[in-house]
């Protein structure tokens, strides 16, 4: 007897799966599949924990760099401010922008 590997036949071919299972002659076991098989993370999961490293990141890089200003700025004119603001302002957006990239990952279809 031929033992017939379900995962595979089923995708090749439907009714040749199907006619081995009729006739008895499947294999019952756990299914390996590679790692390009394996199913990737859920897209909604994905972007669940992208939103959460954003928020913290937001939260976490706000206090450092107003820590850092109050501690080094304090004496500085208020240009030195104006420039300190404005490049820790959009300083952010760097590692954002990687979180969003890896949250708008197209899902691996097999």
């Amino acid at each position: 007897m031929k033992a017939v590997d379900l995962h595979q036949s089923a995708v090749q071919n439907k009714a040749e799966a199907f006619a081995a299972c009729r006739r008895g002659q499947f294999q019952i076991g756990p299914v390996r599949l590679s790692p390009s098989e394996r199913s990737p993370m859920p897209v909604r999961l994905r972007k669940l924990i992208g939103t959460v490293l954003i928020i913290i990141l937001v939260i976490v890089y706000a206090l450092a760099a107003v820590t850092f200003a109050s501690l080094l700025l304090g004496a500085s004119p208020w240009w030195v401010h104006l420039l300190y603001f404005f490049f820790t302002g959009l300083l952010w957006i760097l590692p954002a922008m990687l979180i969003i990239k890896w949250m708008e990952k197209p899902a691996n279809n097999r």
